[in-house]
């Protein structure tokens, strides 16, 4: 179906990271057009994303005669879309009206002064109450008001291929307990299936947050409480035997060549590789990953059609490092739509917002999306409840999973984490070296605010 109103699409793509694509010269004399920026995926084929939004966009034209919506989708890895955003949102010429915010950014940017409180219209929107509390604070600022609609949330575990596992004589229903078993099942697989790449843990600066919050933080938030930050003393932690153990897990993989190559592995690519290549080509035995992997394969819009998938891989928990309670480890994340606070057009940035996060199509999304539903009608709904296999899995784990420190310093802590990461994998650095560095640039970063564990 073509949609009643032209949609102006103004960039197709965004590619080299010091590039930005202007939001035209005069961008508040249109006082008709709200602009929205969001990520394309790195892999041109996947286009769910992009088809959701022209949908929504579409029916956002038709329920409001005489508007028009412009998209600007970015093409970029998710950390150079992290810097195109925040460049275009500093001034009223380049700024969106709404931007597709990545939740560990939200607080960063509000302490910039990028973003502008939601407050005065969630106020009135009824639909605010369908949100769970824990995706309602993933948008929340220090100040207490709130900066983004969330539209959906995702949890975390292993993916395996029960084909190569029953090559090398592992189980169709493996549920390792440690680290040390997720090893073991790594070099079986080295040891009986040649040719194939044992274990994926994403790491180094390449991938982002990527590496950080789903290969390091879900490491180390199996060590034990409070590894990273420490919110009853409101510091951040250094000098963690868990740190450390985290990056020889790191070490061990690389070393040991369990992991893609080395240069493959810090590629910025790497994500796209594993979803579009390495998982549906049978070439990865096991993959600590995403709950919306699935998204990738889907016959329409997933740009990799694999129908074969569901019945190829099998999902398990990330165990805690010895078995410890509650014997499984997962983070939450997430994005939100957000105004920034420089859009030329913020009341029709809402009604847009409105529209992107009322039942229908939150539920379109998560569908679409493979996404794990914030709203209780969306979660509770039969579309939705066997909407992709796994589903059910990745959403047992959001009782269990955890959440980055929602702090403004948390990006450039962050960037710190991936800098430890990719002097261990590329073995310019031991694990001890690598977190001693990362101690002493810590305390630059935050102002000293540590605490020192065992």
């Amino acid at each position: 179906m073509r949609p009643t109103a032209p949609l102006m699409l103004l960039a197709a793509t965004v590619v080299a990271a010091g590039t930005l694509t202007a939001c035209g010269s005069g961008s508040g004399s249109d006082t008709g057009t709200v602009k929205v920026a969001f990520i394309k995926d790195t892999n041109g084929k996947v286009t769910v994303r992009d088809d959701y939004v022209r949908l929504v966009a579409r029916q956002f034209e038709k329920d409001h005669p005489g508007k028009k919506v412009r998209l600007i989708p970015i093409q970029a890895s998710e950390n150079d879309y992290y810097t195109k955003i925040q460049q275009m949102m500093r001034s009223p010429r380049t700024a969106p009206d709404v931007v597709y915010e990545d939740t560990f950014l939200v607080n960063s940017d509000i302490t910039a002064g990028l973003l502008r409180p939601l407050d005065q219209y969630l106020r009135t929107w009824d639909d605010w109450r369908q949100f769970q509390p824990a995706a309602k604070a993933a948008a929340k600022g220090q100040d207490g008001r709130t900066y983004g609609v969330p539209d959906g949330t995702d949890t975390r575990g292993l993916w395996f291929n029960k084909k190569i596992f029953k090559k090398a004589g592992l189980p169709a229903d493996w549920r390792p307990r440690t680290w040390d078993e997720v090893l073991d099942a790594a070099r079986t697989v080295k040891r009986k299936v040649p040719g194939v790449i044992p274990l994926n843990v994403f790491t180094g600066k390449g991938a982002g947050e990527a590496a950080v919050m789903q290969g390091f933080e879900m490491l180390l938030y199996g060590t034990g409480e409070h590894q990273l930050y420490d919110p009853g003393a409101k510091k951040w932690v250094t000098g963690t035997r868990g740190f450390r153990d985290s990056l020889t897990f790191l070490d061990t993989v690389y070393k040991e060549r369990l992991g893609p190559d080395v240069s493959d592995a810090l590629s910025p690519n790497i994500q796209t590789n594993v979803a579009a290549e390495l998982l549906p080509e049978e070439k990865l035995a096991i993959d600590l990953d995403g709950s919306w992997l699935g998204q990738q394969w889907q016959k329409t819009g997933g740009g990799n059609p694999w129908p074969e998938w569901s019945a190829t891989l099998g999902q398990a928990p990330f165990p805690t490092q010895h078995g410890a309670p509650p014997g499984k480890v997962s983070l939450a994340g997430g994005w939100t739509w957000s105004v920034p606070r420089k859009a030329q057009q913020p009341d029709l940035a809402w009604k847009l917002i409105e529209t992107f996060q009322s039942k229908p199509n939150a539920l379109e999304w998560c569908v679409r999306g493979a996404q794990i539903a914030v709203r209780k009608d969306v979660a509770a709904d039969p579309r939705y409840r066997t909407s992709v296999p796994g589903i059910g899995f990745f959403t047992g784990l959001v009782g269990i999973s955890r959440y980055r420190p929602a702090l403004p310093e948390y990006p450039r802590v962050a960037a710190a984490i991936g800098e430890a990461m990719e002097a261990v994998t590329a073995d310019d650095a031991s694990p001890d070296k690598a977190a001693a560095d990362y101690d002493t640039t810590l305390k630059s970063l935050v102002g000293g605010r540590t605490v020192a564990k065992p």
